[in-house]
């Protein structure tokens, strides 16, 4: 997702796409660790959305307290 769709979506809507990249991330690591990854790139695709979600949450707090 772009970060302009991330900032229209909720809190509640965020923190729960965060936790299913979380997960996805997970069964990559269990993958790597398996020695056997389809789809290497993702690393590093779910962990930007990570941080772009993080970012977002920041701001709406920092918005929300003043």
């Amino acid at each position: 997702m772009k970060i302009k769709e991330l900032r229209n979506l909720t809190s509640q809507d965020l923190s729960q796409r965060e936790k299913t990249l979380k997960e996805e991330l997970f069964k990559l690591n269990q993958q790597r660790y398996g020695g056997r990854v389809e789809k290497p790139h993702m690393f590093s695709a779910i962990r930007y959305e990570l941080a772009l979600i993080r970012t977002v949450c920041r701001e709406k707090e920092e918005k929300k307290n003043g």
